[in-house]
């Protein structure tokens, strides 16, 4: 007999009748961290490319912001500022990254991996923000744009271009940021620093060639716009995950068809499937089965086939026949 059960979503129990297989591991393929057991490490253990990164944007960031200062460049300035949020962002992702692997606690059974998905919410956030003082200062230099020394402006620029490349490179390589939104988020700030450089690099040689200073701010707008947009990417998933969202890689519908598949499976309800942190899917749900049919040989195939089809480990699985009776699930 089993009492009050949680699925693991944070659906409200409920109290069942019958003993149930429950498991969230089949033929010794993988584990969980549990309350006081060990942890998934599902970020990339070295942490070199990010703490790389970090170092880098840091010295950049002075090296345009005291060159904005000496050419008079907005195009430097605001990219300065905008790498002064960066290296804050950096090293929020990396404090995000070491406050994840933290081990699971009877207070926080899933550990500490949503800190990852909070880390990008926020950078998202101010890359926002970033881009908002950017075009404001842009618009304020449009009706009098003041001269700029733009042969200094394009030797800081390609500098900073440079770096900014290489602290990208090593966001890539050394830290996973194809398969984290933490680091992808990071990795983001990095780029849009290497879009500012380009676009300073631009605006210097318009300006060095033709002599139009305009081109300076019209230039730091264009760049702002790349920033909205890729912000907007990492903003829109975090919040996907925060709210329990379905994984954007997996169809909620064909994985209930392909459990309704299984022989003997009648019914599948309660199905959820959502995100802990970037790489780490779980799912829970109810299969109703034929009275006569073995219950931890359904389980035993439905937990195979989710890992197989669905590259989801993270497996909570309730089964049922006729005399368990339940009321109605609210989510």
């Amino acid at each position: 007999m089993h009492g009050p059960e949680s699925t693991g979503d944070g659906n409200p129990a409920h109290t069942h009748n019958e003993s149930h297989p429950h498991s969230h591991s089949h033929s010794g393929s993988h584990s969980h961290a549990q309350a006081g057991g060990h942890s998934h490490s599902h970020a990339p253990d070295n942490k070199k490319g990010l703490l790389i990164a970090l170092i880098i944007t840091g010295g950049i960031m002075f090296l345009e912001f005291f060159g904005g200062l000496l050419t008079g460049s907005l195009a430097l300035l605001s990219d300065s500022g905008h790498m002064l949020s960066d290296t804050a962002s950096l090293a929020l992702s990396l404090v995000a990254m070491i406050i994840a692997v933290k081990p699971a606690s009877s207070k926080n059974s899933y550990g500490f991996h949503r800190f990852e998905i909070m880390a990008a919410l926020f950078n998202g956030v101010t890359l926002f923000v970033i881009a908002g003082f950017i075009m404001y200062e842009a618009f304020q230099r449009f009706s009098a744009p003041p001269a700029v020394a733009s042969g200094t402006m394009m030797l800081i620029a390609s500098v900073g271009l440079l770096a900014n490349l290489v602290s990208a490179w090593s966001l890539m390589r050394k830290s996973g940021a194809k398969d984290n939104i933490n680091i992808r988020s990071a990795y983001l700030h990095v780029i849009s620093d290497a879009l500012g450089s380009v676009g300073a690099l631009a605006a210097g040689l318009i300006m060095n060639l033709f002599s139009w200073y305009v081109a300076d701010p019209i230039i730091s707008v264009l760049v702002a716009l790349l920033i909205l947009r890729s912000a907007w990417g990492v903003i829109k998933q975090a919040f996907h995950i925060l709210m329990e969202g379905t994984p954007l890689r997996v169809n909620a519908a064909e994985v209930e068809k392909a459990l309704l598949e299984i022989e003997g499976v009648r019914d599948v309800h309660d199905l959820h499937i959502w995100t802990i942190t970037s790489g780490l899917d779980a799912l829970s749900g109810h299969l109703l089965i034929h009275d006569e049919v073995n219950a931890e040989q359904v389980l035993q195939q439905a937990l195979q086939m989710v890992e197989e089809n669905f590259g989801i480990q993270h497996t909570t699985l309730q089964i049922e026949n006729s005399a368990v009776k339940h009321g109605h699930l609210p989510v």
